[in-house]
């Protein structure tokens, strides 16, 4: 009896690690993100709005990805506008030996609620995704696609420095993302990403924010995740069939 308990007791540790054999991996890595956001209003209620982005890995010496976004908006109050869309991802492989970018579409749907706090512009904007990525293995197209469906919560505070409307405000935002569907088994937590930065008007019609991201993602192995170090240079225009001022259609970028 006392044989065989020591037995258990040597072996425990063993099975321990046999239930969970993985530890905690975190890669660092360094990004370079830019866009082109824009809104187009053809009435005080409808409007168009389209994204552009790349991202870079390394900073700027490879790829990451690439996405294209469009949809039709809604303003339903001076604070609230609704947005259904589509966007296509190109994903650059994760291997640097291979060549194969994975292709995404993605339909979506949002909602973005602006306020102000004395002279602050709060954004809160939730987005649903409905996202089908590719399946690459071994740099080949296996004609598979993994569904899942992702919640992105959005907060952006503006907090203006300057008494000036043409000097720059600051930019302090967090999102958070988490994601759901028939193989998210080890990662519904997705990707948080926290930016700090400035915002500047160039014209009345084209204004940028830039500064540092920190995008803090778990892979689909659960055990895996990737620190990114990113600069961030997002440009935003809005643009109008009317003559007049009509009621601002929000896009906030990605």
């Amino acid at each position: 009896m006392t044989k065989n308990l020591s037995l258990v007791l040597m072996l425990f540790p063993i099975l321990l690690w046999s239930q969970n054999p993985k530890t905690k991996e975190v890669t660092t890595q360094t990004h370079v993100w830019t866009s082109l956001n824009t809104t187009f209003k053809v009435s005080d209620r409808w409007g168009f709005i389209a994204d552009a982005h790349a991202r870079r890995n390394h900073f700027l010496a490879d790829d990451s990805f690439y996405l294209l976004r469009a949809g039709v908006s809604y303003k339903a109050n001076a604070n609230l506008s609704l947005v259904v869309g589509y966007g296509h991802q190109w994903t650059a492989p994760s291997k640097p030996e291979w060549h194969t970018f994975s292709n995404e579409n993605r339909i979506y749907q949002q909602a973005v609620y602006t306020s102000k706090v004395g002279g602050v512009t709060v954004l809160q904007r939730l987005r649903n995704e409905q996202r089908w990525q590719e399946k690459i293995a071994n740099d080949v197209r296996t004609g598979d696609l993994r569904f899942t469906d992702r919640v992105r919560y959005l907060l952006s505070v503006t907090i203006p420095l300057f008494e000036k409307k043409t000097r720059p405000s600051l930019v302090v935002s967090d999102e958070l993302m988490v994601q759901f569907g028939k193989e998210v088994v080890y990662n519904t937590f997705d990707q948080n990403r926290l930016f700090l930065g400035i915002r500047q008007n160039i014209t009345p019609k084209l204004s940028f924010d830039f500064g540092y991201m920190n995008v803090y993602q778990q892979k689909y192995s659960g055990y895996q995740y990737d620190n990114n170090h990113t600069l961030r240079l997002f440009f935003y225009y809005n643009g109008s069939v009317q003559s007049k001022p009509a009621q601002e259609h929000h896009n906030g970028g990605d």
